[in-house]
């Protein structure tokens, strides 16, 4: 699992096609959510899991509206498609990463805002 930095996280987020990233720091609920955390990426293979120290990383916690740990963010094609705050247990992290898999992404490309003056 890749521990990423406000430097690295574009990297990351367009390196495989699903990413699963826990914005967390050192508390009980984030340590508590990192073993399911840690099962789901042994559990999906196929899928790229990191985690983001907010706390050694406050401009981009700030630059993502990061206002609650743990958060979760999963991206596929380095589009977010979900985000939630708040640990998720092991059976509804697979459900999402069933669902986000399952994505028809011409539909959900249709659907995100293009960039201001392009």
């Amino acid at each position: 699992m890749e521990q990423l930095r406000t430097s690295s996280f574009i990297d990351a987020i367009t390196h495989d096609d699903i990413v699963v990233v826990d914005f967390c720091a050192e508390c009980e609920s984030c340590r508590a959510f990192a073993k399911t955390f840690d099962a789901a990426a042994k559990r999906h293979g196929d899928v790229a899991f990191a985690t983001v120290d907010t706390e050694q990383n406050p401009e981009l916690m700030a630059a993502l509206d990061i206002r609650a740990i743990p958060t979760v963010m999963v991206f596929r094609d380095s589009i977010l498609v979900f985000r939630r705050a708040g640990a998720l247990p092991l059976g509804a992290l697979d459900d999402v990463l069933d669902q986000v898999r399952s994505l028809d992404m011409v539909d959900v490309r249709k659907h995100v805002e293009t960039p201001r003056g392009t």
